[in-house]
C-alpha cells in the first residue's frame, strides 16, 4: 500500500489528527509527521534560521520542532521511505473558510504537499467544542479514497470544511468558492500587571460574504463544504487589463 502523509497544525498529540491518522489505515500507510507543539495560524512558514529536530514516538509517527510546512517538506524528503500518494491535513478544531485560509497552517500544509506534487488535502471543523471529529474522519476517509482513484487537478488542493455534528446531521455535500469572512474588533489591547499596554490579535466579529455558493454559506446549510484551492496567485482578469491599458516607462 502506499504512503499517506498525515500532518496538521495543532500539534502531533491533538485529538483531530488521530482521528485522521486512524481513518487513513486500509487506504494505505498512514505516516504521522506532525509539530511537536501547536502551531495554528502559523500559514505557509518554513524555518530557516535554525536547525530542526525530528523525534520518533512510536511506528509511523514523528514530532517535529517546526512549522506544518516543515514537517511536509521534512517528511516527504528525509522521513517518509518512499513518495506518498496522498497528504492530509487536520483534522483542525475550527473552521478554514474565507480570508482564513490564507492564515491557516492546515491549509498551508495540504498547499505545500501540492507545490511538492502529492494531491493534498485539508479537513476543518468550524464550530465550537466539543467537535465531532468522528464526522469530519468518516469524511475524510470517503474523500482521500475518491483522491486516490481519480486524482486531482495539476496544482490544486482540497480545502473540506465538515459541519460539527453527527453524521445523520450533516445534510449533503457542496462543492463551494472560497467566501470572504472580514474580522472586525480583532485587535484587542490590554495592560500587564505594570500597566503597559499590550494586545491580542485573534477573534473579533466575523462578517461574511452571503454568496450562496461560498463555504461559509454552505456550511450555515449543514453541508460539507469543498473548495478547489490552487496557488497561483495572479489575477489573470487583472493582468489582462494592465497589459492592455497601462504605459508604464522606467525613467530611462
Amino acid at each position: 500500500m502506499g504512503l499517506i502523509l498525515v500532518t496538521n497544525d495543532d500539534g502531533v498529540d491533538a485529538p483531530g489528527v488521530q482521528a485522521l491518522f486512524e481513518a487513513m489505515a486500509g487506504l494505505g500507510r498512514p505516516v504521522l509527521v506532525a509539530p511537536d507543539r501547536d502551531n495554528s495560524a502559523a500559514s505557509h512558514s518554513l524555518t530557516m534560521t535554525r536547525p530542526l529536530r525530528v523525534r520518533q514516538l512510536g511506528p509511523d509517527r514523528y514530532a517535529v520542532d517546526g512549522t506544518p510546512t516543515d514537517c511536509v517538506t521534512i517528511g516527504l524528503e528525509k522521513v517518509l521511505a518512499s513518495r506518498p500518494v496522498l497528504v492530509v491535513s487536520g483534522i483542525n478544531p475550527g473552521g478554514n473558510m474565507g480570508d482564513d485560509v490564507s492564515y491557516s497552517g492546515t491549509v498551508s500544509a495540504a498547499l505545500e504537499g501540492t507545490m511538492l506534487g502529492v494531491p493534498s488535502l485539508a479537513v476543518s471543523i468550524p464550530g465550537e467544542a466539543p467537535f465531532h471529529f468522528e464526522t469530519a474522519a468518516a469524511f475524510a476517509r470517503q474523500l482521500a479514497g475518491e483522491i486516490l482513484a481519480r486524482g486531482l487537478p495539476r496544482d490544486t488542493l482540497l480545502n473540506v470544511n465538515v459541519p460539527n455534528c453527527v453524521a445523520a446531521e450533516v445534510s449533503g455535500v457542496e462543492f463551494t468558492r472560497q467566501g470572504r469572512r472580514v474580522y472586525s474588533d480583532a485587535i484587542k489591547d490590554t495592560f500587564d500587571p505594570w500597566g503597559r499596554k499590550h494586545y491580542w490579535i485573534g477573534g473579533g466579529t466575523a462578517a461574511w460574504d452571503q454568496g450562496e455558493d461560498t463555504d461559509a454559506m454552505a456550511l450555515a446549510r449543514r453541508a460539507v463544504s469543498i473548495t478547489p484551492l490552487h496557488f497561483d496567485m495572479t489575477n489573470h482578469d487583472a493582468l489582462a487589463g494592465l497589459r492592455r491599458d497601462w504605459r508604464l516607462a522606467t525613467g530611462r
